[in-house]
């Protein structure tokens, strides 16, 4: 019977885990200190594994080129971007190369998201570097995005640059720093990101969403030697799935402890 990936609308495919920032907030910071066998496999995703995963995508959804790292880490971002012309392209970045390597963006893309934090003392050259990369894209792809998450220092001058602005909250990863507001997990109902989504690590092994997952709970197959539709229509995914139709959250080990979902409410 041939299988399809009905209802994938994303895929993080994580080119690389390597970053080139030390975010104080940051749970790579735990992941250190708690995971060292973790920390010492920071690398990229071989470039023949991006070509096997990018014949294999659906045309016309989102892919995300990150999850752990920052992809302007990635030696062939550019070229591994031109592999997904059919889709939507998208990443995230702290900006740090942004100029340096603008021309593998600069439409090859279709958004970039730069991610400012709060209490960050890099914060004023982040700054700059963006308004080069604006000066060297013009009027050209990529759409902008800034994700200014927490109280970030003079938001209005980021509002000014005409991208689209997103506030966030700064999150909880791993417990390195505490929400802003406590957070309400709903009792019932389903996570979208189980049905509509699935992320690539730089190994190739295919997980339900994006949550750091040091143990491997959320692997759900290997694209080294299943393809994402038999990984996608698999047995594990689809009792997950009914799990979740039930309420049963909690009878999954790498979703019983997930606040991601939770709304922030109260003090």
């Amino acid at each position: 019977m041939l299988k399809y990936l009905n209802g994938l609308y994303c895929i993080h495919l994580e080119l690389t885990s390597l970053c080139n920032k030390d975010c104080w907030m940051c749970g790579r910071r735990k992941v250190d200190r708690d995971f060292p066998q973790i920390a010492m496999n920071y690398g990229s995703m071989d470039f023949s594994l991006v070509e096997k995963i990018a014949a294999q995508v659906p045309e016309g959804i989102v892919v995300q080129f990150h999850n752990n790292g920052d992809p302007f880490m990635y030696r062939r971002l550019g070229d591994a971007i031109s592999l997904f012309e059919r889709q939507i392209r998208c990443l995230d970045t702290n900006g740090k190369l942004l100029v340096e390597r603008a021309s593998e963006v600069v439409d090859n893309l279709d958004s970039l998201t730069v991610s400012v934090i709060e209490s960050d003392p890099e914060a004023d050259e982040q700054y700059e570097l963006v308004k080069k990369f604006l000066e060297i894209k013009g009027d050209r792809k990529p759409l902008m995005v800034y994700r200014l998450l927490g109280q970030v220092k003079d938001p209005g001058r980021w509002e000014a640059l005409g991208g689209v602005i997103a506030r966030r909250i700064v999150h909880n990863p791993l417990g390195s720093f505490q929400y802003t507001r406590k957070p309400t997990v709903p009792e019932i109902g389903m996570c979208v990101e189980l049905i509509n989504h699935m992320a690539i690590n730089r190994f190739g092994k295919v997980s339900a969403c994006v949550r750091f997952d040091p143990q491997g709970l959320g692997i759900l197959g290997d694209v080294n030697d299943s393809s994402l539709a038999d990984i996608w229509n698999g047995e594990k995914r689809q009792n997950w799935i009914e799990l979740h139709k039930q309420g049963k959250r909690k009878d999954i080990p790498f979703c019983n402890k997930c606040d991601y979902w939770g709304v922030p409410t109260g003090n």
